[in-house]
């Protein structure tokens, strides 16, 4: 599926200068990690607070096709995706995973084919407590993530609507 953020933005912006209900745009917060610049999909949401146990579990179930969002509260002290669960995301069908937060594994991540957005990298892995709670929503870079709504990726942004655009 190929797309351009810039484009749809172009197609959904009214002449207010205003987007419409079903459009929004993440604030450019995020670095591009993954093999893949380009990904979209439904979305499932987390929200964990370094422990990344729940990622673990989630990923380990099939995609599908779907991105993944991880709420990690804008954590910078830990990572919680490293190359092990970015390969069984692949492995798994996911489309792609964005971190409130940080990865590891940054040059293996950028050679495994699915999407990945996140803040920033460390080299610290988390604890496991199995804590956080899954498909609620979940608020970050100034984009409310819904889950089963679409989420659009690429090197010029994050979009979200509620329903598909392409």
């Amino acid at each position: 599926m190929d797309f351009k953020t810039t484009d749809l933005c172009d197609e959904f912006f009214d002449l207010c200068n205003q987007f419409s209900d079903r459009l929004q745009i993440a604030e450019p917060v995020f670095g591009d990690y993954g093999g893949e610049m380009m990904f979209s999909g439904p979305i499932v949401t987390l929200k964990v607070f370094e422990d990344n146990a729940l990622v673990r579990k989630v990923l380990e179930e099939p995609g599908e096709g779907r991105v993944l969002v991880v709420d990690g509260g804008g954590s910078t002290r830990c990572a919680l995706l490293g190359d092990q669960l970015a390969e069984l995301a692949e492995d798994q069908g996911w489309a792609g995973v964005v971190v409130n937060g940080c990865v590891r594994d940054s040059a293996a991540i950028g050679e495994i084919g699915i999407g990945v957005k996140a803040l920033g990298v460390h080299p610290l892995k988390t604890i496991k407590r199995n804590t956080g709670e899954r498909n609620i929503p979940v608020c970050f870079a100034g984009v409310t993530f819904m889950p089963g709504h679409y989420l659009y990726a690429d090197e010029d942004g994050l979009l979200v609507s509620e329903k598909p655009l392409i």
